[in-house]
This record gives C-alpha cells, sequence and structure tokens, in this order.
C-alpha cells in the first residue's frame, strides 16, 4: 500500500508486511518499524542540527557523562533513558551486551548515557543516585544493578532507602561521600540539562539513542525504542565504512 501524503511534505510512504512485522519505508532515509511486542520508531536520518557540537565526544565527557569505551573509538552512542523504564531494561539485557562485546570492547564506539528521568516520581532519586556513583567510577556497576533489579513504577523499588543498599553492595564505592552527594542532590542542575537537552532532540520517551562521529558530533542517526541489535548494527557499519 501507497500513501501520498499532503504537497508540502512531499513524501511516499510505503507499507509492506514481512514476517509478522510491518514496516513503513519513507522514500527519504526514515525507517519505522512495528512489531507486537514493541511499539517504535528506527529513525537512520542524516540531518546537521545546530546542537551537534554538544553531542561531541569531548564535550559530553567534559560535562561529566557516565562512558563506556576507548575514548579514541570513532562512533559514540548516547543513550538516553530511565531506571525505570521497562523498555530500557529490555535494551540493556538484550541489545547492550552485543554492543559492548562487538563494539565496545573492540574500541570501534563508546558508549554515552545521558539521564532522562521521565517514568514516574522516583526516577529522579534514582538518576541522582547513580550519577554520584559516576563520581567514583562506579557508575556502570551501579547501572546493572538498578536494571538487574528493576520493579514496577514508584513502587518504591529505588527510594532513598533502598538506593542506598543499592550504593552499598558496589564493592569499593565509599558511602560518606556517596551520602554527601545524594543527600544534597549535587547532581540535579545537570539532570536537569540531560533533560533539557534530550529534549531539544525531541526526546520526552525513552529510551532514545543518537549514533553520532565521535570528534565533533556530527552526522547523527536516531534509533528510537529497545531495537535490537542489527538495528544498531546496520547504523554502526555504514559509520565505519564512511569513515
Amino acid at each position: 500500500m501507497t500513501v501520498k501524503l499532503p504537497s508540502a511534505i512531499g513524501i511516499m510512504i510505503t507499507t509492506t508486511y514481512v514476517f509478522g512485522t510491518f514496516l513503513l519505508v519513507l522514500h527519504t532515509d526514515f525507517y519505522f518499524s512495528f512489531d507486537h511486542k514493541i511499539l517504535a520508531i528506527t529513525q537512520t536520518y542524516s540531518t546537521e542540527t545546530s546542537s551537534s557540537s554538544s553531542l561531541s565526544l569531548s564535550n559530553l565527557i567534559k560535562q561529566g557523562s557516565p562512558y563506556m569505551g576507548n575514548l579514541s573509538a570513532p562512533i559514540t552512542i548516547v543513550d538516553f533513558s530511565d531506571f525505570q523504564c521497562h523498555l530500557c531494561a529490555r535494551y540493556v539485557k538484550n541489545t547492550e551486551p552485543q554492543i559492548n562485546e562487538t563494539y565496545i570492547q573492540t574500541g570501534k564506539v563508546v558508549l554515552v548515557f545521558k539521564h532522562l528521568p521521565n517514568r514516574g516520581f522516583d526516577s529522579m532519586g534514582a538518576h541522582l543516585a547513580a550519577q554520584c556513583t559516576n563520581e567514583q567510577g562506579k557508575f556502570w556497576q551501579f547501572h546493572k544493578l538498578l536494571y538487574e533489579n528493576q520493579q514496577g513504577i514508584d513502587s518504591g523499588w529505588v527510594n532513598e532507602d533502598n538506593l542506598k543498599k543499592f550504593a552499598s553492595q558496589i564493592p569499593g564505592l565509599e558511602m560518606g561521600q556517596f551520602n554527601s552527594c545524594f543527600n544534597t542532590q549535587t547532581y540535579k542542575i545537570y539532570i536537569d540539562n540531560d533533560v533539557k537537552l534530550a529534549n531539544s532532540q525531541g526526546f520526552f520517551d525513552t529510551p532514545n539513542f543518537i549514533i553520532v562521529n565521535s570528534i565533533d558530533g556530527s552526522d547523527p542517526k536516531i534509533i528510537k525504542g529497545a531495537q535490537p541489535f542489527p538495528a544498531f548494527q546496520s547504523v554502526i557499519e555504514k559509520k565505519l565504512q564512511v569513515d
């Protein structure tokens, strides 16, 4: 089925049913996928924005963003997620390990985390605590703990007491420093700025990802939703071929 949009848009949409999944292909560089388990949109479009420099790896690191990988990697994945987001947990458990093994550990990709607490009242506390662990180089351990122990949104699983219990389970984390950081909400403005960055990119839900050239944040490709590994692989491989 082909639907022609109004002439002001001038885009043709083709809908195809393949192996139980509807694939809508716009005759630009947008790709939309809908399946019965995840309603997600994958956008692999190339666009230069005025904020592209803010997505350069050096700028992200300067801001204090948690990262994983070799800083000389040519490609950066910027992950905007919420610790209470169930789709984020699905991505972390199913897709992120494959990205890590294939691209991060081989020095091709750096993964950067940006906070987008939007799933409930308790989300901000979880993100404040996570950024406090980053002070001590323990962010990814805390990140893993939270997603492994994720429960219902605002069910109390990331209340203040539980967040401190999770932190106490991380070997080598100095709890006095953590508690002081967490209790004073040291990173509230930092996280608010992450949310503003996400919103400036049109992200109001989680998870969302931007894959950019590390050196200057250029050539952004956006992936929306907890997409499987091949969605990331396709974008990364194309960018590696260009580089």
